[in-house]
């Protein structure tokens, strides 16, 4: 793809690659399918699987709410859930952002063994958004948002999570959050400096931003030693322009000097620099201006705020971008798919802010010591190894917070994860070469 003058992404004869690459792999219809755990071959596989067999765990049902966890789904599944309004790059498009939803339950299902169902909700109505969302809810063990408009996605989130009793989780402020304070745990370590310490500017006010911001807080460092900044520059309580309630909420807990910034201004001295925000937003006279051995996490995707090579040029000790084709990849996948495995292992109520810093830390400890370098401060979501860790530190968290609904050990958590992940794959590659030979037909 490529950008067009008003930010969107825009298809090229290029991408016909892609859309030949959907056809020979996912043969039939899309990247999902829903399979069976049991088979059909007798009548009376018939009658347990279906009628009348199922009526006697609908009565067990009945009779206790809680055999829903045993005798269905529920308690390995995860509705992804959007109303299309701002699909990556793409923006308000709807129900053609469906592919991105399912996109996220592959994910889920391969990197945390969870059953992820993708819905786009025909409904930008936030409030009737909630109760649609509320109604289904209790098919789940846990709903992720994604690519909701702000405000809405803010209110949306918070209100859902106060009214149900399973995880919520908008992965486009916390995912992003929560993988982007792993790679700095792992980046201070590099400098010798600790949270508590640094100065840091995060540019975008975004989702991503303001819930970095929260992550920062929750992770020590101090509100007077940051800076969140947007378009009319850093944010305070006074501000008048460009304000909203939870841009609002977030300036009582930094910048309590009252401080009026640009980006410019604030820079001057800081350790760290975070931009979720536009691309080129950054200037090599912003990276001198900073305090030494300064390093910069430049998120704008599918274009960073600077590039690398820009930003080691202008002093810059340590980059990432939430690209692959980048060292330091800032990247979600990291995240959601082990969070909701410890969460629904331990039938958590919610996601709290414990759990999300725990993740976060999981994440930064799986790369060694001695593999950690300025070009390597993040594990690949691809390592067997961080799914399985990052999982047992979310139950972990949970069960100390005491918002888990099951007792079950940590140790316990993190080798059911691993034995999830080996049968999926190896379940998945036996099914490899027959949807290949559908694919030539």
């Amino acid at each position: 793809m490529q950008e067009q003058a008003d930010g969107k992404a825009k298809v090229t004869f290029s991408d016909m690659d892609v859309l030949n690459y959907h056809s020979n792999n996912f043969p039939g219809h899309g990247k999902i399918e829903m399979v069976s755990k049991t088979s059909v071959k007798s009548i009376m596989d018939l009658t347990l699987a279906y009628s009348p067999g199922v009526a006697v765990a609908c009565l067990a049902i009945e009779a206790d709410r809680d055999n829903l966890y045993r005798y269905t789904n529920v308690a390995n599944s995860v509705a992804v859930i959007s109303n299309g309004t701002r699909i990556l790059g793409l923006g308000d498009i709807g129900i053609a952002g469906l592919p991105v939803m399912e996109g996220k339950a592959i994910l889920f299902k391969t990197l945390g063994g969870v059953d992820a169902y993708p819905f786009i909700l025909d409904e930008k109505d936030p409030d009737k958004f909630i109760s649609h969302v509320r109604a289904m809810a209790q098919n789940f063990g846990g709903i992720n948002l994604e690519d909701i408009r702000k405000p809405d996605c803010f209110y949306i989130e918070r209100t859902l999570d106060e009214i149900l009793d399973i995880p919520v989780f908008h992965d486009d402020q916390w995912g992003t959050a929560i993988v982007t304070l792993a790679g700095l745990f792992n980046a201070l370590k590099l400098v010798d400096k600790k949270m508590e310490d640094i100065k840091v500017v995060v540019n975008g006010a975004g989702a991503a931003g303001i819930a970095i911001a929260e992550m920062l807080l929750n992770s020590g460092v101090k509100g007077e030693n940051l800076q969140l900044l947007d378009s009319e520059g850093s944010i305070y309580p006074d501000r008048i322009k460009g304000m909203d309630p939870y841009k609002r909420e977030i300036a009582e807990k930094i910048n309590p000097y009252r401080l009026s910034l640009t980006l410019d201004q604030a820079v001057e001295g800081i350790d760290v620099l975070i931009g979720v925000s536009y691309k080129d937003a950054f200037k090599k006279s912003h990276i001198r201006k900073m305090e030494k051995d300064p390093i910069v996490f430049a998120l704008a995707n599918p274009v960073p705020e600077i590039l690398p090579t820009d930003a080691i040029d202008a002093g810059a000790k340590i980059v990432a971008t939430g690209r692959s084709d980048f060292s330091n990849q800032i990247n979600n996948v990291l995240g959601f798919p082990a969070i909701f495995r410890g969460a629904l292992d331990v039938r958590a109520r919610k996601i709290t802010e414990n759990m999300k810093v725990a993740a976060a830390r999981a994440i930064a400890n799986v790369l060694p010591e001695d593999k950690l370098n300025v070009n390597n401060i993040i594990v690949k979501p691809t390592n067997p190894k961080v799914m399985i860790e990052e999982a047992g530190a979310v139950a972990k968290a949970a069960i100390s917070n005491r918002v888990n609904q099951i007792d079950i050990s940590v140790q316990k958590v993190k080798e059911l994860t691993k034995r999830r992940l080996e049968f999926y794959n190896e379940y998945l590659a036996t099914l490899t070469p027959i949807r290949k030979e559908l694919g030539k037909l």
